[in-house]
């Protein structure tokens, strides 16, 4: 049975199970030798994983927590070395509201350093292997990467991550589950260690997307959400261009199927060019928008232990260095452009769906070369991107077969279009079930 928030909710009201079993069930798998419970949550299991007994729609739920929030009496390193080790005296508002749900905070998880990559190795603390072919030692994908092994592997059913350029959905296409990034502005961002505030959102993963939108109502403060949309008469653009390139032979074919299943759903699919996108490069420079942030956040830190940061890390904040002033404020002029014209465009669809990704995960060992580990990166990042730079929601679910490499199909919705679209997942999810087996 498919591990869910919802199945663990029946069984705690049937006495099946209670909030102490379900958690020692996450902590068997975590202190499993021959798992990825250290590469997973390198800290170990959190202190206030013994604070328990709230009731409220998630009571009991075990969830994994990015190592980029602060949970009150744990350290926030955020992938990182560099950071004080100063235990934080306060949640941050998304891990409290989920606290105040009754959520049971299993550990911190592993990250790419400072949430600043899609390919979710870290030099400092390991790199959890993909659940697919994990004897091959694939990526997980980041930059959540702990978050989704977490999931796949049973040591959390739902894991809080951030998304500022697909750091959610990345990992969850290339693992083989469902990612969301809400509009930024829904959840409070608050309590979490800075990568982009332009670009920065709290997003969450797990099995299904029933279950993500379960946890994205609390941290929004929203109340419990819907079920799923039916696909029949829906509007469904399908890009054309740039987001369909490069896609390896087993993602083209298994995004081709999907299309014809969604269109056999009843769904109404149109090839469609969205102008914006293809003028999302000129805010790109130099690291673009992500970039100037980080550098200026990061610029003590720097001055003090450059050299105790992953040096691919660094040397994508320093792009920064290229910039004036004057770039970065035409940057968000531009963007805010951008965003309003995409907006329009998106007006005549209830939601965008392409691959979340390109390619299936490749091997961590071939990426120890800096030029195929940065073109992965610009590859893994491209299409997710697209949704941070336009202030859409987004979410990718598993479309594959059971059994074969993961591959994620992704949605798009229009700014503050988040329920509608976990809707519309929740409809897509159960419209692919007979192919997933």
């Amino acid at each position: 049975m498919e591990a869910t928030i919802a199945t663990a909710q029946r069984q705690l009201a049937a006495g099946s199970a209670n909030a102490q079993s379900l958690l020692a069930s996450c902590v068997e798998r975590i202190c499993n030798p021959g798992g990825e419970g250290a590469r997973v949550f390198p800290h170990g299991v959190s202190m206030a994983a013994r604070k328990q007994g709230v009731a409220g729609p998630l009571a009991g739920v075990p969830v994994s927590v990015k190592d980029l929030f602060d949970v009150q009496g744990d350290v926030t390193r955020a992938g990182a070395r560099v950071l004080p080790e100063r235990a934080a005296s306060a949640d941050a508002p998304a891990i409290a509201r989920l606290r105040a749900a009754g959520a049971v905070f299993v550990g911190r998880t592993n990250m790419t350093e400072f949430a600043y990559s899609g390919v979710g190795i870290n030099p400092h603390y390991g790199t959890p292997r993909n659940p697919y072919d994990r004897q091959a030692g694939r990526i997980p994908g980041g930059s959540s990467s702990g978050a989704a092994v977490s999931v796949t592997d049973g040591m959390a059913l739902a894991a809080i991550g951030s998304d500022t350029g697909g750091s959610c959905r990345i990992p969850a296409a290339l693992c083989g589950i469902v990612g969301f990034k809400p509009t930024a502005r829904r959840v409070p961002l608050q309590g979490t260690v800075p990568l982009s505030p332009s670009y920065d959102s709290v997003g969450c993963l797990a099995n299904t997307a029933a279950c993500c939108a379960a946890i994205d109502a609390v941290m929004a403060g929203e109340a419990p959400p819907t079920g799923p949309a039916p696909l029949a008469g829906l509007r469904l653009a399908v890009p054309t261009g740039l987001v369909l390139e490069g896609m390896s032979d087993e993602v083209a074919e298994v995004f081709s199927r999907t299309l014809r299943r969604l269109s056999a759903a009843g769904a109404l699919l149109q090839d469609v060019s969205f102008d914006s996108w293809d003028q999302l490069a000129g805010i790109g420079a130099n690291g673009g928008l992500v970039a100037a942030e980080a550098s200026a956040w990061h610029g003590s830190l720097l001055a003090e232990q450059a050299d105790r940061y992953d040096p691919r890390v660094l040397s994508r904040i320093r792009l920064a260095d290229g910039q004036r002033a004057a770039d970065y404020l035409r940057m968000l002029q531009r963007r805010g452009e951008l965003c309003r014209q995409a907006d329009a465009e998106l007006a005549g669809f209830d939601a965008v769906v392409l691959p979340t990704v390109p390619v299936v995960a490749p091997r961590i060992a071939d990426l120890d070369d800096d030029e195929a580990f940065f073109s992965t990166n610009r590859l893994l990042l491209r299409n997710p991107a697209i949704a941070n730079m336009l202030d859409l929601c987004a979410l990718s679910v598993p479309c594959h077969r059971l059994g074969d490499a993961p591959v994620g199909l992704m949605l798009f919705g229009r700014h503050l279009s988040d329920r509608r679209l976990l809707a519309i997942g929740m409809g897509i999810e159960a419209a692919l079930r007979h192919e997933r087996g």
